[in-house]
């Protein structure tokens, strides 16, 4: 019986190839595969990852830039009931090896252009037993040692696919908190899968769509807000690991496009194209921003030079896989700065530290219940256990509700900066700084940007008698940091201001230097 009603992300994507077998599902470059071809790669890929020992339970982590066998990689490894640990390119060789010792990854599929790096992670400290090597816009061959996609495919047969429970792990994916090092949310088949739900339906995605995919996959947002509802539906997927505008704006034109997801400041990055004029980009009808707030003018520039254009916001989290909310087309103008409504699986509310209803307009924390929330945090009882209370799982992110039920981020409880799209830890910023002898003291904070939205910033006070400039602190972040947590800007004063327990008040330095 449990096979009759066997429902996982795997079986998703052979239930939409027996719907839309000859449909292009996945594009990649030269690389053009139906639904049909997708599925068949997926399962004889499932069987080379079942001849190097893969089993229902086991982690495979993969270090890839987007391609079309990062996809291919995702559900193949979904039908065997592995768990899939998506793992930030940007980050350094220190930070992927905690996230391959944390998760207790067998097998680590490399992207072509990250063999460096992947391989230096893939020390004997971790469980790591293979490495594949994934393709990707480099022409460059598997390096010795290391197991080719192609071989993974070669002259076999569909795996046997297991039995499974939609209730299994699905994947771990690292998400930073306040803390220094990321915490491993675990999200099964069904709680993904709900999210995808609730993505076709708040976010209207639709079967006849042509999706381009340029924000990174490894990402919660670019893989389960829209790769993974696109192919339930049995739209065509097209992917880029370039998010640049010479590149999209392009793909754009050639494919067809008419849907397209990225943080503001790619938005931004079209709108300022010379090609932006010169391409045919009229197909775009569906526009999604998330990570961050779009700002108000942006709107009205993109209404402006993009009149055909749909915008939605996205705003969750890692921990509900990922969107919780959603500000739909027609009250981007009207609702400017919201995050919207709860969307169609998910129930939100805003709450006191009592964990009463805050009053309309009243800032209170962010709560909510979903079949889309995480099962807790990978080998991690204590902090899984903190962010439930009283029924709710606690976001950590502060709003305000209106009178019509609208959402509104105002800070964050977890001082978490979304920089470009990438969330960095501010906490883990500091601690790198601080490891500079001349730093007395340093608190990180995310300052307006017309280009980042968010910008790293740093603030020193640094120690007496210690000469400390700019180009120091950011070269040793530099080697300590992935480049996308180096600060964009470096502020020396004398002290900080803090509140009578010795807090630093993030909140006045914000304004301060948002002026």
């Amino acid at each position: 019986m449990r096979l009759l009603r066997q429902h996982t992300i795997g079986d998703m994507l052979r239930r939409t190839a027996l719907r839309y077998p000859d449909k292009v599902g996945i594009g990649y470059r030269d690389i053009t595969w139906t639904y049909k071809e997708f599925d068949d790669i997926c399962n004889r890929l499932a069987a080379g990852l079942a001849e190097l020992g893969v089993v229902a339970g086991d982690r495979v982590a993969i270090l890839s830039r987007n391609s079309h066998g990062f996809a291919a990689f995702r559900y193949a490894i979904a039908r065997l009931g592995a768990a899939c640990v998506p793992i930030n390119f940007m980050l350094n060789a220190e930070e992927v090896r905690f996230i391959l010792q944390s998760s207790g990854a067998k097998i680590l599929a490399i992207g072509s252009d990250l063999v460096t790096l992947g391989l230096a992670a893939a020390s004997p400290e971790t469980a790591v037993e293979t490495t594949v090597w994934l393709p990707g816009d480099d022409p460059t061959a598997a390096p010795d040692g290391m197991i080719s996609f192609d071989e993974l495919l070669a002259d076999r047969k569909g795996a046997e696919i297991p039995t499974l429970e939609s209730g299994m792990l699905a994947q771990i994916i690292y998400t930073s908190g306040t803390e220094s090092r990321p915490k491993g949310a675990m999200l099964t088949h069904e709680a993904v899968m709900w999210q995808y739900a609730t993505c076709v339906i708040e976010a209207e995605i639709a079967t006849g769509d042509v999706i381009l995919h340029a924000l990174p996959l490894c990402h919660c947002a670019q893989l389960d807000a829209f790769l993974g509802p696109a192919i339930y539906v049995g739209a065509t997927n097209i992917i880029t690991c370039q998010p640049r505008a010479d590149v999209i704006l392009p793909l754009i034109a050639e494919h067809r496009i008419n849907s397209f997801f990225a943080p503001p400041s790619i938005w931004i990055s079209l709108l300022r194209s010379p090609l932006l004029d010169t391409m045919d980009v009229s197909s775009l009808q569906k526009g999604y921003y998330g990570a961050s707030i779009m700002p108000v003018e942006v709107l009205r520039e993109i209404q402006q030079r993009l009149p055909g254009l749909r915008l939605w916001n996205l705003y969750g989290q890692t921990e509900m896989a990922p969107v919780a909310t959603v500000l739909k087309p027609e009250d981007q103008i009207r609702k400017a700065g919201s995050a919207g409504k709860p969307g169609l699986n998910v129930e939100t509310r805003i709450v006191n530290d009592q964990m009463e209803d805050a009053p309309v307009g009243e800032v209170g924390e962010i709560v909510h219940r979903s079949p889309q929330l995480l099962s807790g945090y990978f080998n991690e009882p204590d902090k899984s256990s903190a962010v439930v209370k009283g029924g709710w799982f606690h976001s950590g992110d502060l709003g305000t509700i209106d009178d019509e039920g609208y959402i509104t981020i105002v800070d964050r409880k977890k001082d978490m900066i979304k920089t470009g799209g990438e969330n960095v830890a501010s906490r883990e910023v500091e601690e790198a700084i601080y490891r500079l002898a001349g730093v007395s003291e340093v608190v990180v904070i995310g300052l307006p940007d017309p280009y980042w939205i968010e910008a790293v910033t740093a603030i020193i006070v640094v120690k007496a008698g210690v000469n400390l400039d700019e180009n120091t602190v950011i070269t040793h972040c530099r080697e300590c940091l992935g480049h996308f947590k180096v600060p964009k800007r470096i502020i020396f004063v004398d002290h900080l201001p803090k509140t009578a327990s010795a807090k630093v008040l993030k909140r006045d330095l914000r304004i301060q230097y948002s002026r």
